[in-house]
């Protein structure tokens, strides 16, 4: 049991993360040079917000870079479903036990979808904030706006100088 204690307190200092999705596969272990987990496949915004666009809906969460530097998210304010959001404007917030921080849209459209899972359990953000901690789904309304974001190499390198200073 110390040991455990020891090896968790450890990779939480060295903010390693390590990632089942599966019982029964072996976890798998990230580490980039910025520390955090930067899924390949995904779109960034300077102020931590990730996009996947998959067809006809796009997914909005914030980054494992933003929810590190956070801490413990202990509550989260989204908007309601049908409502609109615009590139780069405030959507909602996430309180953790050091700040509240907005969180800004990388992309405008409709919002089709809310993950109402946060409002009871907003730690999902901290565990797992590309799957289960995603906060929003919308129907773009102007897809180009993918092509001012950040990809995953461009978001790292962001974060190593954002570290740097």
């Amino acid at each position: 049991m110390a040991l455990r204690l020891w090896a968790s307190s450890t990779a939480n200092a060295l903010r390693i993360s390590v990632a089942s999705s599966t019982a029964h596969l072996s976890p798998s272990y990230s580490l980039s040079r910025c520390f955090s987990t930067v899924v390949d496949g995904l779109k960034y915004a300077s102020s931590h917000e990730w996009v996947k666009h998959e067809g006809p809906v796009a997914t909005i969460g914030i980054t494992d870079h933003a929810q590190d530097h956070l801490g413990e998210v202990v509550f989260v304010d989204l908007p309601e479903p049908e409502g609109a959001v615009s590139q780069g404007k405030s959507f909602g917030a996430v309180e953790s036990v050091k700040a509240t921080s907005d969180i800004n849209s990388p992309i405008s459209g409709e919002i089709v979808e809310v993950n109402t899972k946060l409002s009871e359990t907003p730690g999902l953000i901290n565990k797992s904030p590309y799957e289960e901690g995603w906060m929003i789904k919308v129907k773009p309304s102007n897809p180009s706006e993918l092509q001012s974001l950040l990809g995953p190499k461009e978001y790292t390198k962001f974060c190593e100088e954002e570290e740097s200073h």
